[in-house]
């Protein structure tokens, strides 16, 4: 007999200032094992129906962003000790740095026990202004196919049973 459970999928979740992380998040999320949401939509249940997680959010002030931040804070006591070992991986879209917001994602996944299944992906937009800063990003072909064959990669695997 046939299982009908449901494919287990990728969850790709993305808060977006300028458009950079959206549209990241959107190449990243082409398989049909993937779910995308924006993280202002993302609740505990999200989380808990999905086998693995893409996080997707620009670097603000040296910090995630808000809205990011927001989704973890929200969800991260219902689903505390319930998503234990799932995989996840990150894109952060960056000023010039990156490297914070990335250390504060990981530090919430190590709290719920979650498994790093790729390098962190940090794209630097060299905006330095206040103007480049705020300015809608344009995001470089390569970078939109390096996304996508990450998210491709993290279902593939979740769709297999890899990770």
């Amino acid at each position: 007999m046939a299982s009908t459970d449901p494919e287990p999928t990728l969850l790709v979740v993305w808060h977006s200032r300028t458009g950079a992380s959206e549209t990241m998040a959107r190449a990243a999320a082409q398989s049909d094992n993937c779910r995308i949401l924006p993280a202002g939509n993302v609740g505990p249940d999200d989380l808990m129906a999905a086998a693995g997680y893409l996080f997707i959010c620009p670097e603000n002030l040296a910090a995630l962003s808000g809205g990011m931040k927001e989704m973890f804070d929200a969800a991260y006591y219902p689903v505390l000790g319930r998503i234990e070992g799932r995989p996840y991986a990150t894109i952060i879209a960056a000023g010039s740095d990156g490297e914070n917001a990335q250390k504060q994602l990981d530090r919430i996944a190590k709290g719920w026990r979650l498994k790093r299944v790729a390098d962190p992906m940090i794209v630097n937009f060299d905006a330095q202004t206040p103007e480049a800063i705020l300015a809608d990003k344009t995001v470089p072909d390569d970078v939109i196919e390096q996304c996508r064959e990450l998210g491709e990669g993290l279902a593939e695997g979740i769709r297999m049973g890899v990770f």
